[in-house]
Parts: C-alpha cells; sequence; structure tokens
C-alpha cells in the first residue's frame, strides 16, 4: 500500500493568511492624518517651503516603534495598557489617571469634529455648527460598524476611508509637482529661526498622539486575541510588525504629501495659516477639481478620526474604570464640547492648535508607562524588548517628551 502523499501548502495561502492579519494598525493611523496634521503639514510647506521633511522623516521613524511598543503589549500580555494600568494604580491613582486620559481623548475627539465641520464649509457652505452636527450622526453610523457588525468591518471602512485621504491628498502633486532635488535637501536636518523650531516640536511633538498608544494596544488584543502558546504570539507580534510598517508607512507618505503640496504650489501665499486659506489657496493655484478634492480628504480625515478617538475614549474608561457604557451613548456626550466651541464662532484653526497642545500634556503618561511595561520581564515574558529596542524606545520617548515640552512652552509665550 502506497504512502499518503504529503499535502503541500502553496505558498500563495502562506502570503494571504499575513495578509488577513493586518489591519489594527491602520485604524491607529488614523491618529496621524488627523485635520490638526493637515494643518501643520500645510503651514510649514507654505511657510517654508521643503525645509522640515526631515521633522515627518523622523517623526514617522518613532511612530512605527511606539505603536509597535503598544501593539506588542496586547498581544503578549493580552490586555490593553489602560487595563494593566488599571490594575497596577491604587483607587486614586487610577481615578486620578483616568481624568488626565479622558481629558486628552476628549481634546482628539473634538479636534475632529472641528475638522469635519470645516471640510463641510468648504466643500458645502455649510455653518460650522450644522456641520459638526452631520459628523457627529455620520460618526455614529461608523462606530455602529464595530457594535454590531464586529472589529474587522470596522477596520474595512477606516481603510477606505485612509484611502480616500490618501488619494486626496497626494492628487495635487500630479498637477503640479514638487521640485525633487530641493525635496531631498529637505532631509537635512536644519532649522530658520524660532518660528521654524515651534513648528517642528509641533510637528514632530504632536504626532504621537496619547490616544493612539492607548489604542492599539486592545485594538490587536480584540482582533487576534490571547494565545498561550508563546509560538502563536510570537507569530501574531511578527505579522503585527508588518502591520504597523504598512500602516504607518502609508500614513507617512500621506503626511509628506501634504508638505510637498504646500511647498509646490502654495509657498508664499498669503492666508494659508489657516485650513480654509489653504483650500482656497489650493483651489486657486490648481483648480477648483483639486480643490474639491482637498476637501473630501479633509472630510475623511475628520470623519475617520472622530470615530477612532471616539474607541479611543472608550478603551480607556474600560480599561481605567472598568466602567462600559455603549459606544454611541459616548459619541453623543463627548459631541457636546465641539458644539459649543462651534457655536460660539471661536476660530476652527486656533482651536484645533490648542487642542494639540492639550494633547501633548498627555503623552508622557501613555509613552513612559508603554516603555516601562514592554522592557519588563514579569510582564511581556520571553516577549520583552531586547536591549537595542529598550535603547531606541527611550531615546524616542524623550525626544517626544522633550519636543512636547518646548512646544507648550513656546505656543504659551507666543499667547501671552
Amino acid at each position: 500500500m502506497a504512502a499518503p502523499a504529503l499535502e503541500l501548502r502553496p505558498a500563495p495561502r502562506k502570503v494571504w493568511s499575513r495578509l488577513l492579519l493586518l489591519g489594527p494598525a491602520f485604524v491607529a493611523a488614523i491618529a496621524y492624518v488627523d485635520p490638526g496634521n493637515v494643518a501643520a503639514n500645510l503651514t510649514a510647506g507654505a511657510n517654508y517651503g521643503y525645509l522640515l521633511v526631515w521633522v515627518l522623516v523622523v517623526a514617522n521613524a518613532m511612530a512605527v516603534l511606539v505603536q509597535y511598543q503598544s501593539a506588542k503589549l496586547g498581544l503578549a500580555t493580552g490586555m490593553s495598557l489602560p487595563e494593566i494600568l488599571g490594575k497596577r494604580l491604587g483607587t486614586k491613582r487610577r481615578r486620578l489617571y483616568w481624568v488626565q486620559a479622558e481629558i486628552v481623548a476628549g481634546a482628539t475627539d473634538m479636534a475632529e469634529v472641528i475638522g469635519g465641520a470645516v471640510a463641510l464649509n468648504l466643500l458645502f457652505g455649510l455653518p460650522l455648527l450644522a456641520g459638526g452636527l452631520i459628523i457627529g450622526v455620520a460618526s455614529m453610523l461608523l462606530l455602529a460598524l464595530q457594535s454590531r457588525q464586529g472589529q474587522r468591518t470596522f477596520e474595512y471602512a477606516i481603510l477606505v476611508l485612509l484611502g480616500v485621504i490618501a488619494v486626496a491628498f497626494m492628487t495635487g502633486l500630479f498637477v503640479n509637482p514638487p521640485d525633487g532635488g530641493s525635496a531631498l535637501g529637505g532631509l537635512l536636518p536644519r532649522f530658520e529661526g524660532t518660528d521654524t523650531v515651534l513648528l517642528a516640536a509641533s510637528m514632530l511633538g504632536a504626532t504621537v498622539m496619547p490616544h493612539a498608544i492607548y489604542l492599539h494596544s486592545a485594538l490587536a488584543r480584540d482582533r487576534h486575541g490571547f494565545s498561550e502558546d508563546p509560538a502563536v504570539r510570537t507569530r501574531l507580534i511578527r505579522a503585527t510588525r508588518f502591520d504597523v510598517l504598512g500602516a504607518l508607512l502609508l500614513a507617512g507618505v500621506v503626511n509628506i504629501s501634504m508638505l510637498l503640496l504646500a511647498a509646490s504650489s502654495l509657498r508664499g501665499i498669503e492666508g494659508t495659516d489657516t485650513i480654509a486659506g489653504a483650500h482656497a489657496a489650493v483651489t486657486s493655484a490648481l483648480g477648483p477639481a483639486v480643490g474639491i478634492i482637498f476637501g473630501i480628504g479633509l472630510l475623511a480625515s475628520g470623519l475617520a478620526s472622530t470615530s477612532v478617538g471616539c474607541y479611543a475614549g472608550a478603551t480607556i474608561m474600560g480599561g481605567l474604570l472598568k466602567v462600559r457604557i455603549p459606544l454611541l451613548t459616548r459619541r453623543i456626550i463627548t459631541l457636546i464640547p465641539a458644539l459649543i466651541i462651534l457655536g460660539a464662532g471661536i476660530e476652527p484653526t486656533l482651536a484645533l492648535v490648542l487642542s494639540q497642545v492639550l494633547l501633548s500634556f498627555g503623552i508622557p503618561f501613555a509613552l513612559i508607562p508603554l516603555i516601562r511595561l514592554t522592557g519588563k520581564r514579569e510582564v511581556m515574558g520571553i516577549h520583552t524588548d531586547s536591549k537595542a529596542l529598550k535603547i531606541a524606545g527611550w531615546t524616542s520617548a524623550t525626544l517626544i517628551v522633550g519636543l512636547n515640552i518646548v512646544l507648550i512652552t513656546l505656543t504659551l509665550a507666543g499667547h501671552s
């Protein structure tokens, strides 16, 4: 009797199995292409040309490391960062920690609603308050996908919006391509005065958002679950590297495209220090079609990022307070501050800038515990960071926190 033939698994299945593991990092990456990033990148390109391209490259490299650490924590422990902190902190400290985390999550959500409202105003002339209400309702529908259809469906929706954002902010480069030599010259780290230091600190220091750090650990854990088998965990963590690299590479390309677009088409044009002014300049320089596409990208950015921000807030509350409220209920509650600001007539771009400063206060509270936890063998087991990864993590943390201190100091000094 002949021996049964060995069953060989074809290579394409291995490729597809890896692709099916992708997704959580693309949801977290929305934080890197939100309306605050749009405002900062366009301002940098319009005012200083290609000078600060290097800032976005450095910011993206650090973001890859931080988001990988967060995802690895969730996969190695089976718990999100807020859940681990909730277990390790006493009741009073846990509640105080939740307050600051909730404030930064709320500030994130507020900024994204405002950005979406500005997009609707630019595209359709809607009043900002009405636009904020529409963004709130639309984000409720998006969050309903996660509540009823599961995380995978929510990821697909976010991926579509991320694709829209990418196409929208890269289209202008094909109409008016940047100067290749000047763009490469922008990779050389340098400044030109205090204003460029402030802008670089805003771009680099505020790139790593605290809510994305909290959320990614939960996204990876919720998608893949927790396995008692170390070999399975190792395989998932390796796959997560590709997820993070792919997602953050796309986000980095989009951010750099924004700056290159402004450098090639908006340099020296007055009024580009606001999103509305930048949109008007893009429309004037590149035509109405590109202006409309730009507005659609901003709308997708606001809608996707406010949904992710609300999701992050729920993760923070559930982990630290062990209290869970329906996502849609939370969406209604967190929509109120943004509507108040829009109704009060506060300049939207100024509100976005100030929200970024507020977020800066929360970064050390998320980033430092993350780096400490992933370096502890009693927490991570065999998945503890290597010495090289520890050095890279603490170096990134020091730079990010230091630059946020510079951002806060210079911003407050400029508004005093």
